[in-house]
């Protein structure tokens, strides 16, 4: 098994015989001991070591304190790039959503109280020692995921590791063990007790991380889990429109997660989709934005005329175009797909998909006005055409716009005055019309 692991990084050597020669065992651990053994390339190397944090921090000279609540400092390498450096910990205490721990002596107690077996691996970078305690290179062979000791020991620990074990079945294609399957499945109505947050980022590493994100947001409905935390995603489910989400976001590349997350969430109601991104506790401008894409119309069709792809333009954004012509291209290939042999799908082919695309962006390159800040003409113009100011300003510069998306040509000072004044009168008899009425 050793001849699979790779040699470890010169930084990694550094940091553990520094640390060593100062009399600290020193092990590298996590994700890059496991991703090695998969042939896969080795992601971020972490550390496990006997020394404290203090101690860490006395012995290097550039370090960041990450997490020195939980034992861990960010050790700078001489080229700029970080290590975490993590004291040996065992938990003495759990509550489903943090731990609390106490330094440790040996590698084996901190892998004793890792999540699962493929992540409970250690490598010495310099004497090229593999310490695997709980067999995860034996699973990783079978294809297997299972908890260090009893699942429901594990799980009750904290209740993130059931998305956890989802996310790394998918990702690896692993078997969840049926020990730890049933434990989980039984565990799931717990999930409410994580904060939003925490389930959210798990959900962003299915669509980050993983190129075919399907499996695990399969095992996440399989399991119960995607109708606790996401029950507008589990409804969907019934009426088809899983499968096909499923299938477009893997159509998608991984660099674009909340693509992905807005192309999901597509088949809800707008009103649904926007209730699961507050839940999700994103950001105020991150919500907004994959609301938009979640919601955006398809483009016009490659036959329409210019006045409706630049009313679409108008309305979502040029700087939504390229993220959603590309759901839209994935959802059609997804479909292409579906029908292979069906006789046909519903909606535009990709190739209708490509034309509208190169269609909405020769229409961009003529530089419309699709704003109602790009018309000629503004509140000020029209105060001097002797309307007054109110809330009719706004409905006039709006049908002013509209007026110019049907033909850029208009959008010029006289053309505009003329048409503002017209539009003025249709205003102020639809406001009495509104304001009358027989009691």
């Amino acid at each position: 098994m050793t001849a699979t692991l790779p040699i470890a990084p010169s930084a990694v050597c550094w940091i553990t015989r520094t640390l060593e020669d100062a009399g600290f065992e020193t092990w590298a651990v996590g994700g890059a001991i496991r991703d090695a053994l998969l042939g896969r390339p080795s992601g971020d190397w972490d550390l496990a070591t006997r020394a404290t944090p203090k101690e860490v921090r006395r012995i290097f000279r550039r370090t960041v304190p990450i997490g020195i609540e939980h034992g861990t400092v960010g050790v700078l390498a001489r080229d700029g790039t970080m290590y975490e450096v993590t004291t040996f910990r065992r938990d003495v205490e759990t509550d489903g959503r943090h731990a609390v721990v106490v330094f440790a002596e040996t590698i084996e107690e901190d892998l004793g109280r890792r999540d699962f077996t493929i992540n409970a691996m250690a490598w010495h970078a310099l004497r090229e020692v593999f310490c695997d305690p709980y067999g995860g290179a034996a699973d990783l062979d079978d294809h297997v995921l299972r908890t260090v000791g009893r699942p429901d020991e594990r799980f009750r620990e904290d209740f993130l590791r059931i998305l956890r074990a989802l996310r790394f079945a998918g990702r690896f294609e692993l078997r969840i063990e049926p020990d730890t399957w049933h434990s989980l499945r039984g565990l799931v109505d717990r999930l409410p007790v994580l904060s939003p947050e925490r389930v959210r980022e798990e959900l962003l590493k299915v669509l980050g991380q993983d190129p075919a994100p399907a499996r695990s947001l399969e095992l996440y409905a399989e399991s119960g889990a995607l109708a606790v935390v996401y029950p507008e995603l589990d409804a969907v489910r019934s009426d088809g429109g899983w499968a096909r989400s499923l299938a477009t976001i893997e159509r998608l590349p991984p660099a674009r997660p909340l693509t992905r997350l807005a192309a999901l969430l597509r088949p809800l109601l707008e009103e649904r989709a926007a209730a699961l991104l507050v839940r999700m506790r994103l950001s105020n401008a991150v919500t907004d934005e994959v609301a938009r894409l979640a919601s955006a119309s398809p483009l016009p069709g490659p036959q329409a005329p210019d006045a409706e792809f630049r009313r679409w333009l108008a309305r979502y954004g040029a700087s939504r175009l390229g993220r959603v012509a590309r759901i839209e291209l994935a959802e059609a290939r997804a479909r292409e797909h579906e029908a292979s042999g069906a006789g046909g799908s519903r909606g535009p082919a990709p190739t209708e998909v490509v034309e509208s695309w190169r269609r909405a962006r020769a229409v961009l390159r003529t530089s419309p006005p699709l704003a109602v800040s790009d018309l000629a003409i503004d509140g000020r113009d029209l105060m001097r055409l002797g309307l007054r100011p109110g809330p009719g300003f706004g409905l006039i510069l709006e049908g002013l716009l509209d007026w110019v998306l049907e033909d850029p040509s208009r959008n010029e000072t006289s053309g505009l005055g003329a048409r503002a004044i017209e539009l003025a009168t249709i205003v102020a008899e639809d406001g009495g019309r509104e304001g009358s009425g027989d009691g």
